[in-house]
């Protein structure tokens, strides 16, 4: 036992993190690999460790070896023997099915060295549907060939669909069985993409050693079991270049898609900035401007619109439209369903997600997993934080009271409605102008939900307002005046959580959110984690007393695995002094 330590290990797979004993911080990166933050209260962390963690990890190459000696080194009291036990039987499952070429171009191999393993996925319902046991052939092509089939794996072979390849993925990992995916990828349509040493607005431009590794890892040999995942960075940190350095690693037909149309035109101006692809080689498919070409930048939105409810979706054939070699998922986390099943059908391109977390308050982190591709690549933030790629940053989160007149009507209230008055809580308009008044110097996003809160905001700073309701030309003039120092304050609803590039934001005020979503909390944070020389400011107005302070407290989980920790100040409109010492 090694009293000093700061983890303890529970049977249940619970691991409660001492932030006050030595080494805390170090056990904590260590952490990040395989586990999850469940609860970040004042003292005692907790994480919990999952399949779908270890299979991440698996899929980054970390080995449950390594997991158990993490837990080993840190823990103040012996690890239980039935958690090692776990870790090693539950890791281990990843690569005992592989998916692997057959000799039919219209068709797969499922294999397994374990007769047990073929029994079960045998009997199981997707086994019945998807697949035929059969005899394994070798395959004739010479690039199937490049895949290793032991001898016991041939005893124990399934046969499946090439188009059921990522609904099977799907379906097994429900189960409990990661399926590795050794089929060699299609090369798609070459296409020359070099990244330039002098941007071509006349700057120096180098790749730092964590984007390069994060291409790396993704890319691998080219060989089989490579050339799919997710990298996982920081906001701030650079992941566009990363996309472009797997394009320049690739050299090939590209199809990007983002998040709106604001991101598209960012995309396309960092290619033509960063790389020596031409116009006339980059396409914006949206709602404005459908072209296709060697790369196109395409919006999730417009590929999930259709004209009916239950019709088809007439802009998935963007898909087939070219021989596409890669796709990048921007904002990985935000894959919409409908995208979900297309991504199903296109397993043999290569693709990469980016996301700053894989946190969905939707579950599906199973769907990243098994059809974009497991976690290739991740570093802690506050790791880049201290080598100066993202800015430092304090979180301070400002409690206030519910005005008078507004407590009986929350007191009646069901619970939803309970949340949204809570968010517009009027004090929360005073707290905001103070703000403003008191940081002249920061360049500062107002960031909420609900849009009359918003408006109003607006209206009160008399600062420009970026809804999902202002034109899309508008609003890149909007970003443009920001940028350029033309305005200092811009009020934000939801449009502004992803993919927006406000790089001299130095301050975020966050009015309401959606309830207790973790990701848009690190994705409102990382709005202004870009480098500059100033230390940027993270508030969060939250109602006392009121449901708003429990979501908030959810919001903060993924922040809290991080490292960042929230500054609680009591305020209220008439403390200005006591505002003004509390944000120094």
């Amino acid at each position: 036992m090694q009293f000093d330590n700061p983890l303890i290990v529970q049977s249940d797979r619970t691991l409660l993190l001492d932030v006050h004993a030595p080494r805390a911080e170090e056990c904590r990166n260590a952490l990040i690999p395989f586990a999850e933050l469940e609860r970040s209260p004042e003292h005692l962390h907790t994480y919990r460790l999952t399949a779908l963690s270890l299979w991440n990890a698996s899929g980054a190459g970390f080995t449950p070896e390594q997991a158990v000696g993490v837990l080993r080194e840190f823990a103040r009291y012996d690890v239980p023997q039935a958690v090692e036990i776990w870790i090693e039987e539950t890791a281990g499952r990843f690569g005992k099915l592989r998916l692997v070429p057959s000799g039919d171009e219209d068709h797969l191999y499922l294999v397994t060295e374990n007769p047990v393993v073929y029994r079960e996925i045998e009997a199981c319902s997707a086994g019945r549907k998807l697949l035929v046991t059969c005899t394994y052939q070798s395959p004739a092509s010479q690039d199937a060939k490049q895949v290793f089939v032991s001898e016991k794996e041939k005893q124990n072979c399934f046969m499946l669909r090439l188009t059921d390849r990522g609904t099977l993925k799907q379906d097994l990992l429900k189960l409990g069985w990661p399926v590795k995916d050794d089929v060699p990828l299609g090369e798609g349509e070459s296409l020359e993409v070099n990244l330039r040493t002098t941007t071509k607005k006349g700057l120096p431009f180098n790749v730092r050693h964590y984007q390069k590794e994060a291409a790396a890892s993704l890319v691998g040999d080219k060989g089989p079991g490579t050339g799919f995942g997710t990298i996982v960075l920081p906001c701030g940190a650079g992941k566009t270049i990363v996309g472009m350095c797997v394009m320049d690693l690739l050299k090939t037909s590209t199809l990007i898609i983002t998040t709106n149309i604001s991101a598209v035109h960012q995309w396309i101006d960092e290619l033509l900035d960063k790389t020596d692809l031409t116009e006339d080689q980059i396409a914006e498919y949206t709602g404005e401007n459908k072209t296709i070409k060697p790369v196109t930048v395409a919006t999730y939105q417009i590929l999930t619109w259709r004209p009916e409810k239950d019709g088809p979706y007439p802009h998935f054939s963007l898909f087939r439209k070219r021989n596409w070699g890669l796709i990048i998922y921007d904002e990985v986390h935000m894959l919409p369903a409908p995208v979900f099943r297309v991504t199903a059908e296109i397993q043999a391109i290569r693709r990469v997600g980016l996301t700053a977390t894989l946190v969905r308050e939707d579950g599906c982190e199973g769907n990243v997993f098994s059809l974009v591709g497991p976690k290739r690549y991740d570093v802690p933030w506050k790791e880049l934080e201290s080598s100066g790629w993202i800015a430092s940053a304090e979180c301070v989160e400002l409690r206030l009271d519910l005005t008078k007149d507004k407590e009986l009507e929350y007191a009646v209230a069901e619970p939803r409605k309970k949340h949204r008055i809570a968010s517009e809580n009027p004090e929360k308009l005073k707290i905001v102008e103070n703000l403003v008044k008191l940081n002249p110097q920061d360049k500062i996003l107002v960031i909420g939900q609900y849009l009359d809160q918003l408006e109003e905001i607006s209206k009160l700073l008399g600062a420009p307002i970026i809804t999902g309701k202002t034109p899309n030309e508008e609003r890149d003039k909007i970003y443009a005046s920001f940028r350029s120092g033309e305005i200092r304050v811009l009020v934000v609803s939801k449009v502004a959580n992803f993919a927006i590039d406000l790089p001299d934001a130095s301050m975020a005020v966050q009015v309401s959110g959606t309830f207790g979503s973790r990701q848009e909390e690190a994705q409102r944070l990382g709005r202004i984690l870009r480098p500059k020389e100033r230390k940027s400011r993270f508030y969060t107005l939250i109602t006392r007393n009121t449901v708003e302070e429990d979501f908030g407290s959810n919001r903060q989980k993924f922040l809290a695995e991080q490292g960042y920790s929230y500054r609680v100040v009591r305020v209220s409109s008439s403390t200005e002094l006591e505002l003004t010492e509390s944000s120094d």
